[in-house]
């Protein structure tokens, strides 16, 4: 049977409306899809892929930014995001040792559907992150291979994102539990709400005694039982929104995913990998080789504060969601070396943050 979601127990996070159903995909365009490998005792892998609108990325890219909260990280591609403040390749997640083969089976899928890529119109900055799965995955077999980064990339779809133990979070374990894949979305109250931010996290990190749920430490109610494994680990968020927004705009915006991230119980600790990677379908900026006007003129949001601390908010409180639903949903699994890691136990985790609420905390 499947696990629930977080707010399918009554439990909310902060005071903004969710979009329709509640993921990364309610910003309008943005797709998601997984391959998920899972293969004899050893093999508790996969990838998944966000794709920021369905059109030619490389031809229309959007604007993007990053913030690094701890580089303990392994990614391809950050360096020309940082630089030019724009994506032109679907962002894809996977294990550490991963990276080259999702970044050839990305560039592979991309050049299928653009002769000029590594032609007349030139290379093409393919962006990936990674969490280490290790604990449970046999990462040095390196199963993940560039066919998987394709299939990944053809299941992309709007809607419903599944979430927990697939694509990329096969392996992955948070806070001594079973992590993965979680997302969420606000609604922004402007323009009729039409408008959407929408995080989806690849969750890897934290040591049981840190978790807290809306404010109240119950892992520490639960440390200790079963054993959990060590504490480092990642987390890699990636933050959506059509809101018109520049690279400027949003390296604010992905800074704000921090406080989500910090009311479960993170304080990034020294082996982590922490990144955000944000961006926005509200700009398209055409290829400057593509035949065209020299100039183009990004939209963005006027420094009002109102408006922009509404976002802060709405992407704080997203990722801080995503995070509990990447937990809530995933399942127990065992992996390399007979290793198994519990699912959350959601029901004693639900009656402590109670216990917890009426003690004061």
């Amino acid at each position: 049977m499947a696990r629930k979601r977080l707010r399918e127990y009554g439990l909310l996070v902060g005071v903004l409306p969710t979009g329709k159903v509640n993921a990364i995909t309610d910003v309008e365009g943005v797709s998601v899809g997984h391959c998920t490998l899972r293969q004899g005792e050893g093999v508790r892998t996969g990838v998944t892929a966000i794709l920021p609108h369905p059109g030619n990325l490389f031809r229309e890219k959007v604007p993007a930014a990053v913030h690094v909260i701890n580089g303990y990280g392994k990614t391809a591609g950050l360096v020309q995001v940082e630089e030019l403040g724009t994506i032109e390749s679907p962002i894809l997640l996977t294990n550490t040792f991963s990276v080259p083969a999702v970044t050839q089976g990305a560039l592979q899928y991309l050049m299928e559907r653009d002769g000029g890529i590594g032609e007349e119109a030139g290379s093409i900055n393919v962006v990936v992150a990674e969490c280490n799965d290790s604990y449970l995955n046999d990462m040095r077999g390196l199963h993940v291979r560039p066919e998987h980064a394709r299939e990944a990339l053809r299941r992309a779809e709007t809607g419903p994102v599944e979430e927990g133990s697939v694509g990329a979070g096969t392996g992955m374990v948070c806070f001594g539990w079973k992590g993965g894949i979680g997302t969420s979305s606000r609604r922004i109250p402007v323009g009729g709400d039409r408008y959407h931010i929408g995080v989806l996290v690849l969750s890897n990190f934290g040591k049981r005694e840190d978790f807290h749920l809306l404010g109240v430490p119950v892992g520490r109610q639960l440390r200790g039982s079963p054993p959990e494994r060590e504490a480092d680990g990642s987390i890699i968020i990636v933050v959506a929104t059509d809101l018109p927004m520049d690279a400027q705009q949003l390296r604010r915006l992905a800074r704000r995913a921090v406080f989500g991230l910090a009311r479960t119980g993170s304080f990034a600790r020294h082996g982590s990998g922490d990144i955000v990677i944000a961006f926005s379908t509200g700009n398209r900026i055409p290829d400057i080789r593509d035949d065209g006007p020299p100039f183009y003129t990004l939209r963005r949001l006027p420094e009002d504060g109102e408006l922009l601390s509404h976002c802060f908010q709405a992407v704080a409180e997203a990722t801080e969601e995503a995070i509990y639903n990447s937990l809530f949903t995933a399942e127990t699994t065992l992996g390399k070396k007979g290793r198994r890691v519990e699912a959350l136990p959601v029901e004693r985790v639900v009656k402590g943050w109670r216990r917890g609420r009426i003690a004061g905390h």
